[in-house]
């Protein structure tokens, strides 16, 4: 019996063992960016069939490290709203037989990524104003995550309008995230996927994931929240657009 997935040999094995270690570590120093560089790594190399599954699980123990770390600064006004939403937004994701158009989710989400950055976000208010906000970002990204993978620069944007200090985005980013890839895990496991052929590698870029999140975290406990917020924007408006130029067909 091999520890390799179908048609993967060794080489390509560690290769992306290495990359979920530099993914982790660039999430871990800037709150964002790591999982859709992921994605859009293992969309090259993984069959379709596996990418949306193997991503989820993936992100999924880098994301649950990254907050056991971290867990003393997350943002608990926001997060359990965000994990009632989620759940919401699981449900109703897994009941859809097919997938939203990816061109429209790719430009919707970019468009809301690029205002979020550039544009006047009011921020939510106490109380009831920020539960409904953040039960709302839970649901709808929780939704899109099911067809569209990495929902974490959407997921990011709306935690940038907190106005949190950069260890608590990271922290409250990573324990939402969570709960999002949680969610995600379990539907696909119930709509029949195998993981059983991908778990040595899944276990594997864990591991890796592990070690990033630890080296990233101490690149972030060094940024100062003025050059965290100049990074964090640099890559939010980065991923956005290039999400809009895959919606348009420009690559």
């Amino acid at each position: 019996m091999t520890l390799l997935p179908p048609d993967m040999g060794w080489a390509l094995f560690a290769a992306l063992t290495a990359t979920s270690f530099v993914t982790s570590g660039l999430t871990a120093a800037f709150g964002i960016g790591g999982g859709a560089a992921l994605l859009a790594i293992l969309a090259s190399l993984l069959p379709p069939a596996a990418l949306i599954p193997v991503h989820g699980v993936v992100q999924l123990g880098s994301n649950a490290g990254r907050t056991a770390l971290m867990a003393r600064q997350a943002f608990l006004d926001a997060l359990w709203p965000f994990a009632a939403g989620s759940v919401l937004g699981a449900a109703v994701g897994a009941s859809f037989a097919v997938a939203l158009p990816p061109w429209a989710v790719q430009l919707g989400v970019g468009a809301f990524i690029l205002w979020s950055v550039w544009g006047k976000v009011p921020a939510p208010g106490p109380g009831a104003g920020l539960a409904v906000a953040a039960g709302l970002t839970g649901a709808v990204t929780t939704f899109l995550t099911m067809f569209f993978g990495a929902t974490g620069p959407f997921v990011a944007a709306w935690t940038k309008t907190l106005r949190l200090g950069r260890e608590a985005v990271v922290a409250t980013n990573g324990a939402m995230m969570t709960m999002q890839h949680l969610l995600k895990t379990l539907a696909f496991g119930l709509f029949g996927f195998a993981f059983g052929p991908w778990l040595a590698l899944i276990a594997a870029m864990i591991a890796a994931g592990l070690l990033g999140t630890m080296v990233g975290r101490g690149a972030l406990r060094r940024w100062g929240d003025a050059r965290f917020a100049l990074g964090l924007n640099v890559i939010l408006t980065a991923l956005a657009l290039r999400l809009i130029a895959d919606g348009l067909g420009l690559v």
